[in-house]
C-alpha cells in the first residue's frame, strides 16, 4: 500500500477517487507541528534553533498517520505547492519516519495533474522548508520579544510583528494626510449644445488657444463674469476626431489581484476570499461527477497558463462565441512580482468548458460569486480585444477665443467584455459635422474641491502592500485579519482606519524601533528569504544579523522608557472631584482622560475626536443605592450604570429579554449580553446569552435560547443561525449532527 498525505480532508477525498486502491489518501488536517505556544521555542545560543512540538489537536491525527505509515511500503507526501507546504511535508517526514518517501506536486486537483505528479516525485526541498523556517522563527522572535515591551510600556494584550506593524504603519500615516489635508476650490464649466435634434454636454476646453488647467479656475466671481462673456457667443463644430481604440483583456489572477478584484466587485474580505478559494480549489461535489477540484492553486505570484489550458480555452472559446472572438495565438503574460515562482501557474478553472452556470446547482452563492470571476477573468485573457471607438468634437466660439470640447465612445466590438465586462460605458454624441453651428442652451459653473487620499481598503492595501515588495501571496490575508483582530484598525464602510492604539503603537515603533516597521527593511527581508528558497542564502547567518542589533536596541530602549511618558498626554484640564490635573492616558481599548491621582481618585471619562465624553444623567433611580442613573461609553459602547460608581455598581441590562429562568440558580432570567470575544457587532463585542443575575450565577449561553429542552441531557436549545442545537456543547446530540 502507498499513503499519500494531504493536508485537508476534502482534498482527500477528492484526490482518492483518481487514484487506484492501492493508495489510501489521508490528511494531517492541516499543520502537524510549530514552534510552542507559551514560550519562545528558539534556541538563540544554538544558532537559532527551533524546537517544534505536537500541538494538542493535531497528536490524534499525528498518531493515526504513525499507524497508517508503519503498515505501508511508501509514503507520497502531498501537501500544497507552497513554502508553508513543503514545511509540512517536512515536518511529516520528521514525525512519520517512514522506509520510503517521495513528494509530489501538482497545481491544480485532477486525474491528469495527479496522475503527472505521481510518474515525476521529488524529493522534499529544503530551501523551501528552510525559508519557511526562517518566516517562522524570524516572526516568533520579533513577537515574542517586542509584544512584552508593549504589555509593559503601553497596555497588555498587544502584538508587533514584521509584517503587520508595516501595515498599520501605511494605514496610520494615510490617516494623518487625511488630517492634515487643506481643501482647495476650483471649477468647472459645461455647456448643454443643441443641434437641432439633440442636447448633448461638452466642457470649456481652452481659453485664447491654451488648455486650461485644473486650479486655473477658482472662485465663483471669476467664473460668472466668463459665463457671462460665453453666453454672447455663437458656436460651431471647430473638429471632429474618432478614432479606434483596442481595449486589452486583463491578465489571469494570481492571489494578490483576486484578492483586490474580490473586495472591489464582490465586497469580499480577503480572508473570505482566500477560504472560498480554498473550498473550489479541494473540490465541490458535482452530481454525477463526483467530488472535482475546480481552480488551480490560489497561493500564487505566477501569471502562466498551462499549455493544456490554453488549448483547451482556445476551442472553448470557438464553440461558445465564434472564431471572432479567441485570440488568433494564445496570450501569455509575464509575471512582474519579484521572487515570483514561475514553476506556478495563474488562479484559473481546472476546466474552460465548466461554465459558470452550468454548475450554479452545485455552488453556494459565495462559492459561484468567486468562481465565476475566476473563470471568467481566465477565459477572457485568450479572447481579442474590445474595439472602442472614440470620438471628440471640439465646439468654438466665433471670436475663436472659447473652445469646449466632448466625448463620446461606443463598442463597436465587445471582444473580451463579453464575459468580463468592465466599467467602459457607451456615451453617444449626436451625427455632427464640421462647421455646424450649433446652439448653445445652458452655460453654468460646477464647484468643485479638492479631496484628501482615500483611506485604504483590503484592496489598495494590498496594492501597496505589493508595489513594496512586502510580504507574499500567503500573507496577505492573514497580516490583515490581524490587525483587525488585534483592535489596531478598525473596517467602516469597507475602509481601513487605525484606533488610537494603532496609532499610539505604531508613533512607538516608528520613533524608537524604526528597522521594524521601515519598508525598504521590510522589502529586503522579503528578498533575502526569496534567495533562501532559491539556495543562495543560508537562513541562520540572516536571523543573526536582523537579531543581535534588534534585542541590543529593545534591551536598551526596555530600560529608558517609561510607560507614562509613552501612553500619558498632560491637559489643560482639571479633576472636577479632587482638583487634580487630567491627563490623556492610553489603556488597551484606546485613550481616555483621567485623574492624575490615580489610584486614589478613579475619575475617568472617555474620548471622542480628542474630547472627553460627560456622561448623561438620567431621571430613572439607582434600585440599588438609590443614586441617578447615568448613560456611559465603556468599551463595549453604550451601557446605563449608577452614578455612584465606584461605590455602587450597578449596571442595568439594555439586551434582549427572554423570560426564560436560569437553569442554573433558576432565580434570575436570561438576557442578552455583550462580551470581549472578537466577531460583535461592536468593536470587539460578541453578543452572548446569560442569567441577569449576575455575578451570583454565571450561567453562559453562546446562542440565543429557544425555551425547549434537550431531549438528551434537559439543557437549554440554543439557535446558532439557521440550526438549533443543545446548549451543551459536550452533548452527544450535538456530536451525533456533527457526524
Amino acid at each position: 500500500m502507498r499513503l499519500v498525505i494531504v493536508e485537508s480532508p476534502t482534498k482527500a477525498k477528492t484526490i482518492s477517487k483518481f487514484l487506484p486502491a492501492e493508495y489510501q489518501v489521508e490528511s494531517s488536517f492541516g499543520h502537524v507541528r510549530d514552534l510552542p505556544e507559551g514560550e519562545m521555542g528558539v534556541d538563540i545560543e544554538n544558532n537559532f534553533e527551533p524546537k517544534y512540538v505536537v500541538g494538542a489537536k493535531a497528536k490524534k491525527h499525528v498518531d493515526r498517520l504513525k499507524k497508517l505509515a508503519g503498515r505501508c511500503d511508501d509514503i507520497l507526501f502531498a501537501t500544497d505547492a507552497d513554502r508553508e507546504g513543503e514545511a509540512i511535508s517536512w515536518h511529516l517526514k520528521e514525525i512519520l519516519k517512514p522506509k520510503k518517501h517521495e513528494r509530489i506536486i501538482f497545481h491544480e486537483i485532477t486525474k491528469r495533474a495527479i496522475e503527472e505528479a505521481i510518474e515525476t516525485p521529488r524529493d522534499i526541498d529544503m530551501n523551501l522548508v528552510n525559508a519557511q523556517q526562517a518566516r517562522r522563527v524570524l516572526d516568533r522572535l520579533v513577537g515574542y520579544e517586542l509584544s512584552p515591551f508593549l504589555w509593559k510600556k503601553v497596555a497588555k494584550g498587544l502584538s508587533a510583528g514584521r509584517v503587520q506593524s508595516v501595515a498599520v504603519r501605511l494605514i496610520v500615516e494615510r490617516e494623518r494626510e487625511i488630517e492634515n489635508f487643506k481643501k482647495e476650490e476650483y471649477w468647472t464649466i459645461e455647456a448643454c449644445f443643441d443641434d437641432g435634434k439633440t442636447n448633448f454636454q461638452a466642457t470649456l476646453h481652452s481659453l485664447d488657444g491654451k488648455a486650461l488647467k485644473k486650479f486655473d479656475l477658482t472662485n465663483a466671481e471669476q467664473v460668472a463674469a466668463l459665463i457671462e462673456k460665453l453666453k454672447t457667443q455663437t458656436y460651431r463644430v471647430a473638429k471632429i476626431e474618432t478614432k479606434d481604440i483596442a481595449k486589452k483583456p486583463p491578465e489571469p489572477f494570481r492571489t494578490s489581484t483576486l484578492q483586490q478584484t474580490a473586495n472591489n466587485r464582490l465586497g469580499f474580505s480577503s480572508k473570505q476570499t482566500m477560504k472560498l478559494a480554498q473550498e473550489l480549489y479541494e473540490g465541490v461535489e458535482l452530481g454525477g461527477k463526483g467530488q472535482v477540484g475546480l481552480i488551480t492553486y490560489m497561493r500564487t505570484d505566477s501569471l502562466n497558463l498551462s499549455e493544456q489550458f490554453l488549448s483547451s480555452c482556445h476551442n472553448y472559446i470557438k464553440e461558445k462565441f465564434g472564431a471572432d472572438y479567441a485570440s488568433v495565438t494564445p496570450r501569455r503574460f509575464k509575471t512582474k512580482s519579484k521572487g515570483a515562482q514561475e514553476a506556478h501557474e495563474a488562479i484559473r478553472p481546472t476546466h474552460a468548458n465548466f461554465s459558470p452556470d452550468e454548475i450554479r446547482q452545485f455552488l453556494n452563492d459565495r462559492q459561484f460569486k468567486l468562481y465565476k470571476l475566476i473563470w471568467s477573468r481566465a477565459v477572457a485573457s485568450q479572447m481579442k480585444e474590445a474595439i472602442i471607438s472614440s470620438t471628440s468634437v471640439d465646439i468654438n466660439s466665433e471670436d475663436g477665443q472659447y473652445t469646449f470640447r466632448a466625448n463620446g465612445q461606443t463598442i463597436k466590438f465587445d471582444g473580451f467584455l463579453k464575459v468580463y465586462p468592465t466599467n467602459t460605458k457607451e456615451n453617444l454624441l449626436p451625427a455632427l459635422k464640421e462647421n455646424q453651428t450649433l446652439d448653445a442652451k445652458d452655460i453654468k459653473g460646477e464647484q468643485h474641491f479638492t479631496e484628501p487620499p482615500a483611506r485604504y481598503t483590503e484592496a489598495t492595501l494590498i496594492k501597496v502592500l505589493e508595489e513594496y515588495g512586502i510580504g507574499r501571496p500567503s500573507t496577505y490575508a492573514p497580516t490583515i485579519a490581524t490587525i483587525q483582530e488585534r483592535n489596531y484598525v478598525v473596517k467602516k464602510e469597507r475602509q481601513l482606519e487605525p484606533t488610537d492604539m494603532g496609532k499610539i503603537v505604531n508613533d512607538i515603533l516608528v520613533e524608537h524601533f524604526s528597522h521594524i516597521v521601515d519598508y525598504k527593511f521590510t522589502a529586503e527581508m522579503e528578498e533575502d528569504l526569496d534567495k533562501i528558497a532559491e539556495g543562495k542564502k543560508k537562513w541562520q547567518p540572516i536571523i543573526k544579523a536582523f537579531y543581535t542589533p534588534f534585542k541590543s536596541n529593545l534591551d536598551k530602549k526596555s530600560k529608558e522608557l517609561t510607560k507614562k511618558e509613552l501612553t500619558e498626554e498632560k491637559t489643560d484640564q482639571t479633576c472636577e472631584k479632587c482638583g487634580s490635573p487630567m491627563v490623556i492616558k492610553t489603556g488597551r481599548f484606546g485613550r481616555f482622560l483621567a485623574c492624575s491621582n490615580y489610584p486614589k481618585c478613579r475619575n475617568a471619562k472617555p474620548l471622542e475626536n480628542g474630547k472627553a465624553v460627560e456622561p448623561e444623567l438620567l431621571e430613572e433611580k439607582c434600585p440599588e443605592c438609590g443614586s441617578a442613573l447615568t448613560k456611559k461609553r465603556g468599551r463595549y459602547g453604550a451601557f446605563i450604570g449608577c452614578s455612584n460608581y465606584p461605590n455602587c455598581k450597578y449596571i442595568k441590562n439594555s439586551g434582549e429579554q427572554t423570560n426564560i429562568v436560569c437553569p442554573k440558580c433558576e432565580i434570575g432570567k436570561i438576557v442578552s449580553r455583550r462580551g470581549r470575544r472578537q466577531g460583535g457587532t461592536s468593536r470587539g463585542g460578541k453578543v452572548f446569552y446569560a442569567c441577569d443575575n449576575y455575578p451570583k450565577c454565571k450561567f453562559i449561553l453562546w446562542g440565543r435560547p429557544t425555551g425547549e429542552r434537550c431531549p438528551t441531557c434537559d439543557s437549554l436549545m440554543i439557535q446558532k443561525g439557521e440550526a438549533t442545537v443543545c446548549g451543551n456543547a459536550d452533548c452527544a446530540t450535538n456530536k451525533t449532527r456533527n457526524a
